[in-house]
């Protein structure tokens, strides 16, 4: 490949922006479906009940639910009258604008739950779409606790649909799924996890912010499961940061030592693989997060600049680097490769020779990643193949929008270096979990070619 291909491929793919807006984009499904005004069953008014007070559903499990309409009505909110300027569908939302969507909506929420008793008897459908979904076994929810905690499903639910800029009353049943079946359930599996963190300090003791990881391929949606866990923290309280391996990049002078130091090695020819993050700044940063403890207590983890020295990237300027207060709760950490364990070097030089120093390279990784991890979740794919076509769809869709993307021979070029990994470490990740993990502490979701969570076969 000449070296102006490679600046394409490079600029195209690592671009802050481009990359966030295609991930939110391509990655979510929410985001991918249009948007059909028919407003589902889930969501659909009767007329049948007249009981003011309570509001008998039953459930797929033949048991009856007992919903308070008082209890639903602290986080309701409504329009003057149907059809007022709160209505999403109002704000020119379609299901293709992506625009800003890395900034948290403010404004005023639509009527999205009827207020009166006898129309809220249709929360009983949504009820049995939230108890079909393939996680809740997983996190040890029954229908029983998605009964008695049903105001926040709703509550999440709402938040989450305000997040995206979608309309509840009109959603697809992908994008219900993907709000009810997955991004809800693992935050309710993180909640848990924070609170067993929590419990195992005493009162008078300061508590560290549970570091939280995320181990799952490029494209598969983790960037915006993290973003809408954050954004849910950040909702209902707590204070959450949130990093990324890719936060640990050498800077371009350390990039090109590397570089310098492996003629030949297309996996080290740039950022990515082991050996191409700075492992001290890593335990700097995670050092300091977990310290965040108390009011007044701030740091500033770095950013790097994907877009800078025509693409191949350096460490952004300090001046930009976000600031992170405490007391922090959680800490959203998320990457490609955390959790990958060295092989021995027979097995890695099997599937690629270059791997060899790469998987070297990795043995320096637990004690500047892994071990700050309490809590793992693994996102699982059947073939690592699925990433070239993810990242193949997004550029397609960045060319189709008229804006700069890679071929599909450059596409097929970029994940080439890091599918060698894939193939030697995925296979351990997914059998015995991330380097130091505590299965009682480990969720592991696999997803489907269009990234939504499945049944484990």
């Amino acid at each position: 490949m000449s070296e102006n291909r490679t600046f394409n491929h490079t600029v195209t793919e690592q671009e802050e922006e481009e990359e966030s807006q295609r991930n939110m984009a391509s990655s979510l499904n929410v985001l991918s479906q249009p948007c059909h005004p028919t407003i589902l069953p889930s969501f659909t008014c009767c007329s049948s009940s007249s009981n003011t007070n309570n509001i008998n559903i039953p459930s797929s499990n033949n048991f009856k639910l007992h919903f308070s309409s008082s209890k639903l009505s602290h986080f309701l909110t409504h329009s003057s009258k149907s059809g007022s300027g709160n209505s999403w569908l109002q704000h020119g939302f379609n299901s293709t604008n992506t625009t800003g969507i890395n900034e948290y909506r403010q404004g005023p929420l639509c009527s999205v739950f009827p207020t009166k008793p006898a129309q809220v008897s249709s929360v009983q459908d949504l009820f049995e779409f939230i108890c079909s979904g393939p996680l809740l076994e997983k996190i040890g929810v029954t229908a029983e606790m998605v009964a008695e905690s049903i105001d926040k499903w709703l509550l999440y639910g709402r938040l989450l649909s305000q997040l995206f800029q979608l309309n509840e009353l009109y959603l697809t049943v992908p994008q219900k799924a993907r709000i009810y079946h997955y991004y809800i359930p693992v935050f309710l599996w993180c909640e848990d996890q924070i609170k067993q963190h929590r419990s195992t300090f005493k009162n008078e003791e300061d508590i560290p912010p549970l570091v939280i990881g995320f181990s799952a391929p490029q494209g598969c949606g983790k960037t915006t499961l993290v973003f809408a866990l954050d954004y849910l923290f950040q909702k209902t309280g707590r204070k959450s940061a949130t990093i990324s391996i890719d936060d640990f990049y050498l800077t371009a002078e350390g990039q090109g030592k590397l570089r310098e130091a492996n003629p030949g090695n297309a996996l080290l020819e740039f950022r990515g693989n082991a050996g191409s993050h700075d492992l001290p700044l890593s335990v700097e940063t995670l050092t300091a997060l977990s310290k965040l403890t108390r009011e007044g207590m701030k740091i500033k983890p770095p950013r790097y600049d994907k877009s800078a020295f025509n693409g191949r990237g350096d460490r952004a300027d300090p001046s930009t680097w976000p600031e992170v207060e405490g007391p922090l709760t959680v800490v959203l950490f998320e990457g490609w490769m955390l959790g990958f364990k060295p092989l021995p070097t027979e097995v890695v030089k099997a599937v690629d020779p270059q791997l060899e120093t790469v998987n070297k390279n990795l043995e320096g990784y637990y004690d500047a990643w892994d071990k700050f991890i309490k809590s793992w979740i693994v996102i699982k794919i059947k073939d690592p193949s699925c990433v070239y076509q993810w990242r193949l769809q997004a550029e397609i869709a960045m060319r189709e929008a008229g804006k700069p993307g890679m071929s599909d021979d450059e596409v097929r070029d970029f994940v080439s270096r890091y599918l060698p990994a894939y193939n030697a470490y995925l296979p351990t990740l997914y059998l015995e979990g991330p380097n130091g993990s505590d299965p009682k502490h480990l969720l592991t979701i696999e997803i489907d070619e269009g990234r939504n969570p499945i049944l484990a076969t």
